[in-house]
């Protein structure tokens, strides 16, 4: 064989070579490809399912639509219910206990009844949510938005309310101990009747029209008399040492 044919052959060779690993190399892809796009479809369809699932312990229920519904006495302890609508669900007696519920839409939904122990209700949007009879002791509501909710006879202990709205909500008849509610506005909320059994942080919060008439604030830190002279208390109203009633007390409410 001449020089000529051999070098011809070797190219030949060498060009065979090259493209089955070029086959090779591309077949590879499309098998990555296709196992990720099976991946990525099986992924969406879990999270689809996941919204459409009953409720149970530990259910995975974050950016779900849920509202307008009837859930009473559902178990969603230790769900995940981040970013959840809920507006104007029946959630009454529903088990929330350690239920991660951030950033969740509750607008006018009832939660009355409800054990929310632990539960993370941190900026929720939650306009005239109903927690009447509710216990949340030791959850988070930190910059939640709660104006016009009823905490009527609710378990609240070692609760956090920092940076809350809390215009105009009830807290009639409810249990206070070890809760924080600095800088949160309280503005016309009602506290009569409530009883205070430890240390709660007032510490800037917003007062103005607030009423604690009957209610011992004795154990109340980070009070001055300038939230107090716009706040609404009277003769039954025990504050912390160095601080005065107003004259203005009680208000004249029409």
């Amino acid at each position: 064989m001449s020089q000529q044919t051999e070098a011809f052959a070797g190219n030949r060779r060498a060009a065979k070579n090259t493209a089955e690993r070029t086959v090779t190399s591309r077949h590879g892809a499309t098998l990555a490809g296709t196992a990720m796009l099976v991946l990525l479809l099986s992924s969406t369809g879990a999270a689809a399912a996941s919204c459409k699932s009953s409720p149970e312990p530990g259910i995975d229920w974050q950016g779900c639509k849920k509202a307008n519904l009837i859930l009473q006495g559902a178990d969603l302890k230790g769900a995940t219910l981040v970013n959840t609508d809920f507006s104007e669900t029946d959630l009454r007696r529903a088990d929330l206990r350690d239920a991660n519920m951030e950033k969740a839409t509750l607008l006018r939904a009832s939660l009355a009844g409800a054990n929310a122990d632990g539960a993370n209700l941190a900026k929720v949007e939650a306009y005239r949510i109903d927690l009447s009879g509710a216990s949340a002791n030791n959850a988070s509501f930190a910059s939640a938005e709660l104006q016009r909710g009823k905490f009527i006879d609710a378990s609240l202990k070692d609760s956090d309310f920092q940076k809350a709205e809390l215009g105009r909500a009830e807290f009639t008849g409810s249990a206070f101990a070890g809760n924080s509610f600095a800088l949160a506005n309280l503005s016309r909320a009602d506290f009569r009747g409530a009883t205070i059994e430890g240390p709660i942080d007032l510490s800037g919060a917003f007062l103005f029209l607030t009423r604690f008439e009957g209610i011992n604030l004795s154990s109340a830190t980070g009070l001055n008399q300038e939230q107090i002279d716009i706040s609404c208390g009277d003769e039954g109203t025990v504050l912390p040492e160095g601080l005065s009633a107003p004259a203005g007390w009680p208000c004249t409410f029409e």
